[in-house]
């Protein structure tokens, strides 16, 4: 019988905010391995941790092997160094990317703003100035 701390597929993806799918989909890919009792998959608080470390790659954007790399260096490394220095790497990439992108979605708002004035005018029969973008100066 599991202790406390052990919790079944179904206890751990509700505490995780995850379908049970999820949970064997990060299974398959080696990201954890719960245990076993028969065919029935026990998750400790480390394999808790290591969902929740998943996850929250996840919604900061990271591929699957970049957290599992961050996972193995986890193992391996029981200092943390690594791990760290490998992260604050990748995090540093993910925010210039995420700076690009932002710029990106600014200029084409810009733009859409302006060609839904212009539209709105044109509606209103007011006389309908070009569009001058950035890029044509």
């Amino acid at each position: 019988m599991p202790s406390a701390d052990m919790l079944g597929i179904q206890e751990a993806a509700t505490q995780l905010g995850v379908t049970m799918r999820t949970l064997r989909f990060y299974e398959d890919k080696g990201l954890i391995a719960p245990h076993r009792a028969g065919t029935t998959r026990i998750y400790s608080k480390r394999e808790m941790g290591r969902m929740q470390l998943i996850l929250r790659g996840k919604r900061l954007g990271f591929s699957i092997r970049e957290i599992k790399e961050f996972l193995d260096l986890y193992d391996v490394d029981p200092e943390h160094q690594e791990q760290v220095r490998q992260l604050l790497a990748r995090i540093r990439d993910r925010i210039e990317e995420l700076r690009q992108q932002r710029t990106a979605i600014e200029q084409t708002l810009e733009e859409m703003l302006s060609i839904e004035r212009q539209s709105l005018a044109w509606l209103d029969g007011s006389p309908v100035k070009p569009v001058k973008n950035a890029s044509d100066e």
